[in-house]
């Protein structure tokens, strides 16, 4: 590592290389003293304490910067679905190469990584999104050892996340809303109108939004009364597409009611109609959330129906709301936890009943006092002979 000293009017400067970012050769100078010792007593301190940053003694001397780089280009772009890929990029771009990316890779040590993740959860940043920047630390560091043999160790081994501290969700949190609400809604939002069937579909299914507008015809088993969830709309390359669904757990297929059913028919002759009516100018696709001119309704029109409903109709809503409230009916009339963790396409029971905590501490409830009522029937049982 190239360093040196140098006086600038009365004061004293060090200064010394740093390791490349983006390709290009960064240098570090700072104030030293008023004396040329001074100067290189504080370079050699500051050389020293960026060098303990880290004891690997890998043969690289590759920046954070370049290795993200090279990461990004060599595992996320190939491995990553795109809207990962963007995300990933701006954590990178945004939050990694300016604190960490002057660093050598091999000068990474678990101190400096925890005081960034630490740094962020001081900053603002929710633990979702510090989740995630741990996330992507910790992978792309454990590929910088194998397959990259780039380092000999990870140093996010021994980093932790920062405690949050948390409460549980409730039904304002989630946005739940009241039946009484949703028929508001669709009273506001009635057959016709856009986004009448994209309402109808989440309240009946627990769908994503995403999903939602994703939902197809050829999705649809009305003999059976079954929906199956394939994928979901997402926007890439500045155009909406059908891609692959949030988790492996999300591809599922659901039973529905007559309810449902018989919506669905009648949308499907609306659309028949539609098309007739608007004849070459009828955007044909499968999707079954469409407007009137075959126009997809997508997760970005479902933002407009959102401000309606809380600042027109003033309930608190935002476009997971029906999903959660469709979680919430199920639970609070005594549905088997377990299917309704398969109808929201849940991985785990785990997340199902985190999420809808407050149901599950009513239905904790309603147990002792079914227990209660029991042991009471018993007392009241004449005594054996």
């Amino acid at each position: 590592m190239r360093g040196g000293v140098r006086k600038r009017g009365k004061v004293w400067y060090y200064y010394f290389d740093l390791g490349k970012v983006e390709g290009k050769r960064k240098k570090i100078e700072r104030k030293g003293g008023r004396t040329k010792e001074e100067a290189e007593t504080a370079l050699r301190n500051a050389m020293s304490e960026y060098e303990r940053c880290g004891s690997i003694n890998a043969e690289t001397d590759m920046s954070v910067a370049d290795y993200f780089d090279y990461w990004y280009k060599e595992y996320v772009l190939v491995n990553c679905k795109y809207n990962t890929q963007e995300y990933y990029k701006d954590v990178i771009r945004v939050h990694i190469k300016p604190t960490l990316g002057m660093y050598k890779l091999k000068a990474l040590s678990p101190a400096k990584l925890q005081e960034f993740l630490n740094s962020k959860m001081i900053n603002g940043y929710s633990k979702n999104s510090v989740s995630n920047f741990y996330g992507v630390l910790s992978g792309a560091l454990k590929k910088a050892i194998s397959p990259y043999e780039l380092l000999k160790r990870n140093p996010m081994e021994n980093v932790s996340m920062p405690k949050y501290n948390e409460k549980k969700k409730n039904k304002e949190d989630l946005k739940i809303i009241t039946i009484e609400q949703f028929q508001r809604i669709i009273q506001r939002f009635p057959q016709g109108s856009s986004f009448y069937v994209f309402l109808q579909i989440c309240f009946h299914t627990g769908f994503r939004p995403g999903e939602a507008c994703g939902f197809q015809w050829k999705y649809m088993d009305f003999e059976n009364k079954t929906v199956e969830v394939d994928g979901t709309l997402k926007y890439e390359d500045k155009e909406w597409v059908f891609g692959t669904p949030k988790t492996p757990s999300s591809y599922r297929t659901i039973k529905v009611g007559d309810t449902l059913i018989a919506l669905l028919k009648e949308h499907k002759k609306y659309q028949e109609m539609n098309k007739e009516k608007y004849g070459r100018h009828y955007i044909h696709s499968d999707y079954i959330c469409t407007k009137e001119s075959g126009k997809l309704v997508t997760t970005d029109s479902i933002k407009y129906l959102s401000r309606i409903v809380n600042y027109e109709l003033m309930i608190n809503f935002n476009p997971h709301s029906l999903r959660h409230t469709h979680a919430t009916l199920l639970l609070e009339n005594e549905a088997n936890p377990k299917d309704v963790q398969k109808r929201l396409g849940h991985s785990i029971l785990a997340t199902t009943m985190d999420t809808y905590f407050h149901v599950t501490e009513k239905l904790k409830q309603d147990s002792v006092d079914k227990f209660e009522s029991i042991i009471a029937g018993i007392s009241k049982l004449p005594p054996t002979k």
